[in-house]
């Protein structure tokens, strides 16, 4: 099923290239500078993950990067051309689930398939990302008859079945108990392994980012700019007691100002 997944998007995922970009906001009739002179690239398969303070700005760079702004100064490219809005192949995905309560998974599934007037033409696509997610037993069910970790899952496979060449993913697992945040890592993982977008993702988690990105970057208090990039060069799957990535986590707090292990 994964190698099916693959096979229906040829090119896989996407280069995202962020060039000298700052943003502000106005707010009760002043600037508010979210970024500062951002530049960044990722690799076509990568997975990138950014950690930095509260309020920071990773949240805005996710959303420069889907389309849904424009960067008040730079550019953010997919592929070398200059992202000017919102496409299928950029899905971000959110801390809540955001499902639609009155629709089953399956419709809320479809959700993106049917904007695109391409339901009838893919609608298989609904079953396969179900077992890929492991909700193909649940398919009728409405969301509030789901767990937290389930929801999540179903929205997951609301961006899967677009084929995404790159996923945004904005504290994904925030909101879950701490076992079925786990396990939603592992299962991104394997998604990521199977289907090879490339995923940019937001935390807050250290250990987390360790565990999942090839590469770390870290981002200074708002207004935002990279203070360091870690690469993780390990293998998957991690082991949280590794020696190397134990150092990697105690390297990564001191960047964000905690000097004494937590």
């Amino acid at each position: 099923m994964a190698l099916a997944l693959a096979e229906t998007n040829a090119a896989g995922s996407i280069a995202l290239d962020v060039e000298g970009v700052s943003h502000r906001y106005e707010s009760d009739g002043r600037d508010l500078q979210v970024l500062d002179d951002v530049s960044l690239t990722i690799a076509p398969g990568e997975f990138v993950a950014l950690l930095g303070p509260s309020g920071c700005g990773k949240s805005t760079l996710l959303r420069l990067a889907a389309g849904l702004e424009k960067a008040t100064r730079g550019r953010v490219l997919e592929d070398g051309k200059p992202i000017t809005g919102p496409n299928p192949d950029r899905i971000l995905v959110f801390q809540d689930a955001t499902l639609f309560p009155w629709r089953t998974v399956r419709a809320n599934i479809a959700t993106g398939l049917e904007a695109r007037g391409l339901l009838t033409a893919l609608e298989h696509r609904i079953d396969e990302v179900l077992k890929l997610v492991k909700l193909e037993g649940f398919s009728n069910f409405y969301p509030h008859q789901l767990s937290g970790g389930m929801a999540q899952r179903a929205a997951l496979a609301r961006a899967l079945v677009n084929d995404p060449k790159l996923l945004l993913l904005d504290e994904p697992f925030g909101k879950l108990d701490s076992l079925t945040r786990l396990r939603m890592q592992n299962e991104l993982l394997d998604l990521w392994k199977s289907t090879g977008f490339t995923a940019l993702l937001v935390t807050h988690d250290v250990e987390e980012a360790l565990l999942l990105a090839d590469r770390v970057i870290v981002l200074s208090d708002r207004p935002a700019s990279i203070i360091a990039q870690v690469r993780v060069d390990r293998p998957h799957p991690r082991r949280r007691d590794d020696a190397g990535l134990v150092a990697l986590r105690r390297a990564l707090l001191e960047k964000l100002g905690i000097s004494h292990d937590v």
